[in-house]
């Protein structure tokens, strides 16, 4: 799948602090999926195929009625986790439609945690099994935690210090501050304010962590044949790569080959292979933050810096638009726009690509998005201007 798919369309509902929407998920869903199929220039009736995340409860059947799609031909969900497979449905969308099972797929995520709880919060739980059974009877029961124990070890082990993950939150603060559709527009970072947040678990500060929202994003692909006539220009989807490791499942006692890192490896050996490039020839990123130890990380893993050279990699501007070297997260992505389960940068992504970025960066060919860090299976997508 080399160019057999482009994405013709990508919209979004207004992105809300968490339970502040007055709308329900499943309306979030509609609003960010009739905007995509506008964005496109298509009607609703031309949509035959549907793909969310697994954790999704806004099913095809339901979404084709409400909106007056046309017939169902495919429908899939990505499988498993949550942010960290926020690239996996485009993998499977640009399948369906290279394969020929659907005409005009369209991917969405609608997320509403003021209606159905908070991700950041541990839900109650009477027993503990599986993975849980080796965290929760020691009080480790939230993201938060997990991920700020494989971030404690690795600065220890590369000597990387607070000013990388710091380096990280300014740069998509930074970025907010140009894009009106970002909850912390109008809500300026500094460092002084960085380092004088509150401590959520060490070492990760308030700043560290991602929002939580409610909201819903969503994109249409189509083969570029089909895209000829229509109202955007086509965006490629170069590459695409999900999976995880050998022995990946053995996150929970943290003995996994090759702790501590950000599970990305894997991943980023795959895309780069499929694309036939690698991560010097990419201009833009966008890098999930569940908090930002965990995108450090990533973006070593990915290829763009070893460890003992990541915090050089991220200072004196290099990942901030409009001069550096490699400026990521362009339009606030979780951390500052909204959290959407990271689907909100598979759309900044395609933006780049086509020049419409608050934040736009200069002569993009190949615009990268990767799915959240800190937890198997991962994820990537690589859009380009051309096939």
């Amino acid at each position: 799948m080399h160019g057999t798919s482009v994405v013709v369309g990508v919209g979004e509902s207004t992105y809300y602090r968490a339970g502040r929407a007055p709308e329900s998920e499943f309306q979030l869903a509609c609003i960010a999926i009739r905007n995509a199929v506008a964005d496109a220039g298509l009607e609703l009736s031309d949509v035959d195929g549907f793909v969310t995340y697994s954790m999704d409860r806004n099913d095809s059947l339901r979404l084709m009625t409400a909106l007056g799609t046309g017939e169902l031909s495919f429908s899939a969900m990505s499988w498993p986790g949550g942010g960290n497979i926020s690239a996996m449905p485009i993998q499977i969308a640009d399948a369906a439609i290279t394969a020929g099972y659907a005409k005009h797929v369209v991917v969405f995520r609608a997320l509403a945690q003021g209606q159905f709880g908070r991700f950041g919060r541990p839900p109650a739980m009477q027993y503990a099994s599986g993975e849980q059974a080796f965290k929760r009877p020691y009080g480790e029961a939230s993201p938060a935690m997990n991920n700020a124990m494989a971030w404690t070890r690795y600065m220890h082990e590369y000597g990387v210090t607070h000013e990388a993950s710091c380096n990280v939150s300014l740069a998509s603060y930074a970025h907010a501050q140009r894009n009106p559709r970002a909850i912390r527009y109008g809500y300026p970072l500094t460092r002084e304010d960085y380092y004088n947040s509150r401590w959520i678990v060490y070492p990760y500060r308030l700043f560290d962590c991602t929002q939580e929202n409610d909201g819903a994003a969503a994109m249409v692909l189509t083969t570029p044949e089909r895209a000829r006539d229509l109202a955007q220009q086509p965006v490629f989807v170069k590459a695409a790569a999900a999976g995880a490791a050998r022995r990946a499942g053995l996150q929970s006692t943290y003995n996994e080959p090759y702790f501590p890192y950000s599970r990305r490896k894997h991943v980023a050996e795959q895309l780069w292979g499929h694309a036939g490039i690698g991560p010097q020839d990419v201009q833009v990123a966008q890098f999930y933050e569940n908090f930002t130890g965990s995108t450090v990380m990533c973006i070593s893993d990915m290829g763009f810096a070893p460890p003992e050279g990541i915090e050089e990699f991220l200072s004196n501007g290099n990942i901030q638009w409009p001069n550096g070297k490699l400026p990521i997260n362009t339009s606030g992505a979780n951390l500052a726009e909204a959290y959407i389960h990271g689907f909100e940068n598979q759309l900044e992504a395609v933006r780049q690509v086509r020049g419409q970025s608050t934040c736009q960066v200069d002569r993009v060919e190949f615009s990268l998005a990767v799915g959240g860090p800190g937890a198997p299976v991962g994820s990537a997508a690589l859009y380009s201007k051309q096939p």
